[in-house]
């Protein structure tokens, strides 16, 4: 892949799409916002146009924050920031997180599913919050392709390396593979109408980039999307103190 799907300030399709995109959004809480002042709406009608302007409002935010944080990474300011991080706990409130959404959005015929091959409790040396970041984008773009079915969510660690992937039973592979794969982001988007999941994909590649490691695609089942990617993960050296270290020890007073 080349740079100018790296660049998508040069990219009108990407311009337009985010503008479109805008509008849609904006629109929905100006719609939703009216209805929630209508006379004829009950308390339960508020709350759900309540969790459908909350919505909306998120991806306005994460539209904008992709595409903001992917030209930064194009200036060459920005770097991973490793620290020690728990893999599992790290999965477990990300997977928490994203129940929350699929219960506010009311997405009865999905179900989310867990799989962590392997046990692993230890501490090792990532860039968490960019970690996060990528499987927030790869869920998004799951449930975006998604109407019913499943999306599993997991990781293993092996030699050296911690994998982590999202797994669904839609019908969004063709649109993610070009996205991943086109040397040329007008020619994709002018074949699949989503800048949101394109951006989504673009800034996560990039993030993964940074970090040392690797992205990508494959199949799963008919129609359904795989996104697996890859990252460097030093394990983190564990500090066991023994009470006979001190066991000499004098204090002065």
């Amino acid at each position: 892949m080349d740079n100018s799907i790296l660049n998508m300030i040069n990219c009108p399709t990407v311009l337009s799409g985010m503008s479109h995109e805008m509008r849609t959004q904006m629109n929905s809480i100006v719609a939703f916002s009216f209805l929630m002042n209508n006379e004829s709406c009950n308390d339960d009608d508020r709350k759900q146009f309540s969790n459908h302007i909350m919505s909306s409002c998120e991806k306005l935010m994460v539209l904008f924050d992709n595409f903001l944080d992917s030209a930064i990474i194009d200036t060459g300011n920005s770097k991973a920031e490793p620290i020690s991080c728990n893999l599992g706990n790290l999965m477990n409130n990300l997977l928490s997180e994203f129940r929350v959404i699929m219960k506010r959005e009311d997405l009865n015929d999905l179900v989310l599913i867990q799989e962590n091959q392997g046990s692993r409790n230890s501490d090792v040396y990532i860039d968490p919050n960019s970690i996060s970041r990528v499987l927030r984008n790869l869920f998004q773009i799951a449930v975006s392709n998604t109407a019913s079915g499943y999306i599993k969510v997991g990781y293993y660690f092996r030699d050296g390396n911690a994998t982590f992937y999202t797994l669904d039973s839609g019908n969004g592979f063709e649109k993610c593979r070009d996205f991943l794969d086109s040397d040329n982001l007008n020619e994709a988007l002018g074949r699949h109408d989503d800048t949101y999941s394109a951006i989504n994909l673009i800034l996560s590649r990039k993030l993964i980039m940074l970090m040392g490691g690797k992205i990508w695609i494959e199949k799963n089942g008919i129609a359904g999307t795989a996104l697996y990617f890859s990252v460097p993960a030093r394990e983190a050296e564990t500090t066991n103190l023994s009470i006979h270290k001190y066991s000499n020890t004098r204090i002065a007073i």
